[in-house]
């Protein structure tokens, strides 16, 4: 298994502290979030990763050179323009592709999960869970994905029955899964774009399972707030 981490996030709710270093590299318990997610990376038996960079993106490329993590690492540049995640996973295929599945993670999710626990399964597989979001993934009774609500809203995408649930950032991918995205990228006009609301639009023709899991902890370091209760965990 490969993985890739998105790295390449500007971090506007985590103000001052992103005015001068990428989110990437803020700290949880005295230890960049990069830091912490390529060490359980490598814990899970993945040896060649994927970062893509955006925002500050020298000071990540700087920090892995100068770091050994014991992987090989290789850069997804979107200096030019960022791609959101299904686009930048899109852009990053030449570093990817392969029989492998892919593991995906949002640098700014937080966890001691161990990522081997996630198995690969159709042509992804979501980590999700039910902690409190109004925008939850719609699963049936065999935990596949058959639509999306914002509960807030009322808005729905595919099939609104089923169990609530919402996504923890983390997936497992096929390598099936590029030739779905060139034609979803090409169906909504744009290189940039989600993976999220991909998922749901493929979810009623390819299996895209979601992956209830326990025994661990997960913050989402989104803004000032949870990076407070993230250092309290992991302090």
């Amino acid at each position: 298994m490969k993985a890739m981490v998105f790295a390449a996030g500007e971090g506007n709710r985590l103000r001052p502290l992103t005015l001068t270093r990428p989110k990437a590299l803020v700290e949880v318990g005295g230890k960049p979030m990069l830091a912490r997610v390529l060490e359980n990376v490598r814990a899970a038996g993945i040896r060649e990763v994927v970062v893509n960079v955006h925002y500050l993106a020298d000071m990540i490329v700087d920090f892995l050179a100068e770091n050994d993590f014991g992987l090989k690492i290789s850069i997804a540049d979107e200096r030019g323009r960022l791609l959101d995640t299904g686009g930048g996973l899109l852009a990053a295929r030449h570093l990817l592709d392969g029989n492998e599945p892919i593991l995906l993670h949002n640098a700014d999710i937080c966890t001691d999960l161990d990522l081997s626990r996630l198995a690969p399964r159709g042509v992804a597989n979501l980590l999700v869970g039910d902690r409190q979001s109004s925008r939850r993934l719609i699963f049936d009774a065999d935990n596949r994905l058959t639509g999306w609500i914002n509960e807030l809203t009322g808005e729905t995408r595919g099939n609104a029955i089923g169990e609530r649930l919402a996504f923890n950032g983390i997936h497992v991918v096929a390598p099936e899964i590029f030739p779905l995205l060139e034609d979803y990228s090409r169906s909504i006009g744009s290189d940039v774009f989600s993976l999220t609301p991909f998922y749901v639009s493929v979810a009623s023709r390819h299996a895209i399972y979601g992956s209830r899991l326990s025994g661990y902890r997960w913050h989402d370091v989104g803004n000032m707030q949870k990076l407070e209760a993230a250092n309290a965990d992991f302090k």
